[in-house]
């Protein structure tokens, strides 16, 4: 049996996680989603917003890493110890949907990437793909299950691997720039005011989908050497891959009109490459994506896993979840994840634009996470919690989550009525796992308030699948 106490994890290890969890699938669509939303100028915006609102969030989980260190399941020990165990539920359940979908977003863009070069993998949602990504997702279940060590050793090699491709395609495109085309783009589909806010409202669940990882390190601080390592961490990778997004979106602005970049096919960044070095370039940055959303996948089925095992220990998800293999690996969860993954991997033959669906709906799910521990931040700076010994950093704390807790609300709104049924669709269901919970441990399933939280869960989730099925949300 491995303890967690022999698997400890270096502060490199630790921002390769945080790294590898962003950099995945979401860089290499950039082009393509930006040039459908916007120009140049509302991308500054919207990478200012984001920067800012997660820059902020960031130091809420370097603040909370260290002023509550007993609560080393990260992300969802947070909203628990915050607002009651349903909370703490949902929290931790839309993560691991988060993730689940994040999954099935690599594995369709994998097969969409070898589809420009094998037309049997289609867009990624063929028979074709959806059979050999069922193949890949179990070679990577066992490979798991043979220690997450091991497995963390071989993300930490992937993340510098897939760094490298993406440091070249910047360079090169940067000599490729061309500044008449960059100013053709520059306001996008308008000018005015309301032009730019509705173009910046588009990007908004792009720029979320591309961050989401950035708990990384903290879900892990359990396995961390020092807990001072997870803020660090998080915050230096933060600002890393915030560097690498913000100039693959604006160098693209100089290659291609808005138009073109919007009718790419993904991974977009190829097409643009492909336009400043000729058709290597497409192959070269397929290479890279492969590698890089191997790496990110790696990082996101160890982060399901873990947050369903440490959700199990915390009493909030059912026991079983709790079992470690003679590795230390939380295999139940795993089971559990994987098989789910599978599922949703056979839908996407369904789904008309798969991708994007799988994209949005990562986003989504991981925004209700993000708004507790932001809200969890500003209540321990507003009741001042821990702050006795440290009182000339109450301020700067309260400050600060208060920016990315309206931030989270300001996702929420721009995410629009649509995700959040669609994300109801999943919270409402899944609560049977709190309800099986709370059985095992002989108590009563919900108070009057949770009561009501389900309820609207539940409607939302009647709501959603009725329009589903009626057509009147398309998938």
């Amino acid at each position: 049996m491995i303890s967690a106490s022999e698997q400890k994890f270096s502060v490199w290890t630790l921002m390769a996680m945080c790294v590898g969890s962003m950099v995945g699938a979401g860089i290499f669509s950039l082009p393509q989603a930006f040039g459908r939303a916007t120009g140049p100028f509302g991308a500054v915006i919207a990478w200012s917003i984001a920067g800012i609102g997660m820059l902020m969030l960031a130091f809420v989980f370097q603040s909370l890493s260290r002023r509550k260190p007993d609560l080393d399941a990260g992300i969802y020990a947070y909203a628990k110890a915050g607002f009651g165990d349903y909370l703490g539920f949902l929290s931790a359940l839309g993560y691991w949907s988060a993730a689940l979908l994040g999954n099935v977003s690599y594995f369709v863009l994998i097969k969409s990437t070898l589809g420009l070069f094998f037309p049997i993998f289609g867009e990624g949602n063929t028979v074709a793909a959806i059979a050999t990504s069922s193949v890949l997702l179990w070679v990577v279940h066992f490979l798991i299950l043979r220690g997450i060590k091991g497995a963390a050793a071989v993300n930490r090699i992937v993340t510098f691997a897939k760094i490298i491709p993406i440091l070249l395609f910047i360079v090169l495109v940067f000599y490729g720039f061309k500044a008449d085309v960059f100013r053709a783009n520059f306001w996008g589909s308008g000018a005015t005011f309301g032009d730019i806010a509705g173009q910046v409202r588009a990007t908004m669940l792009v720029t979320v989908f591309v961050f989401v990882g950035i708990e990384g390190a903290s879900v892990y601080s359990r396995y961390a050497r020092n807990r001072s390592d997870v803020g660090i961490a998080t915050l230096f990778g933060f600002l890393g891959v915030l560097c690498l997004l913000v100039l693959v979106t604006m160098l693209s602005y100089g290659v291609m009109q808005n138009a073109d970049l919007a009718q790419l096919r993904n991974p977009s960044m190829a097409g643009v490459f492909e336009a400043v070095v000729g058709p290597w370039g497409a192959l070269f940055v397929s290479a890279g994506l492969i590698i890089s959303v191997a790496g990110a996948y790696l990082s996101w089925v160890l982060l399901a896993a873990e947050i369903l095992f440490s959700a199990s220990k915390y009493d909030t998800m059912p026991r079983f979840l709790s079992h470690e293999n003679r590795n230390g690996v939380p295999s139940h969860a795993l089971w559990l994840t994987n098989i789910v993954v599978q599922i949703f991997l056979i839908l996407t033959l369904f789904a008309q634009y798969a991708f994007r669906l799988a994209l949005e709906l990562t986003s989504s799910m991981i925004l209700i996470p993000y708004l507790l521990v932001a809200a969890y931040g500003v209540k321990l700076a507003w009741t001042g919690e821990t702050y006795d010994r440290d009182p000339a950093g109450h301020r700067g704390d309260l400050v600060r989550s208060g920016i990315a807790l309206i931030y989270t609300i300001w996702l929420i709104y721009a995410a629009g009525a649509t995700h959040l049924l669609l994300s109801a669709a999943i919270y409402g269901p899944g609560s049977i796992l709190f309800v099986m919970t709370r059985r095992e441990q002989r108590r009563a399933i919900f108070s009057m308030a949770e009561l009501t939280m389900f309820a609207v869960a539940a409607i939302g989730a009647v709501v959603a699948i009725y329009a589903i099925v009626t057509g009147r949300i398309t998938i």
